[in-house]
């Protein structure tokens, strides 16, 4: 069942991409690669700025479709997936990276497609 709508996602992009940039330095990554705690900060930065350019609720400079978000959110939680293996990543950096794609990929498969008229939205 599809339950997480358009503006569900938009309300948690803000609190996910803020995470993102503080559990490295709460959590201590990079313990076994620096690429661990670079890689969390850079995404997280990015996945703001994505946030403020995505045509949501919550974009504030609405230019980025929300179909192209959603294709950045599944590239990210693949690279977050694959990251522990391609940056031998372990211990705590490969779990963070693990659990944090598994839950983006989660959301991203249980967008609920809405419709807007007679067009369907991504």
């Amino acid at each position: 069942m599809k339950f997480i709508t358009k503006k569900i996602h938009s309300y948690l992009d803000y609190p996910v991409a803020i995470s993102l940039i503080a559990l490295p330095f709460l959590l201590n990554l990079g313990e076994s690669n620096p690429i661990a705690f670079y890689l969390s900060v850079v995404v997280g930065v990015a996945a703001l700025i994505l946030t403020i350019l995505t045509d949501h609720q919550t974009g504030l400079i609405p230019v980025i479709s929300y179909r192209l978000h959603l294709l950045v959110d599944g590239a990210v939680a693949v690279l977050f997936i694959l990251a522990p293996f391609i940056f031998s990543f372990e211990g705590i950096d490969a779990y963070f990276y693990w659990i944090n794609g598994a839950a983006v990929l989660l959301v991203v498969s249980l967008h609920k497609k809405e419709v807007e008229g007679s067009f369907m939205q991504a």
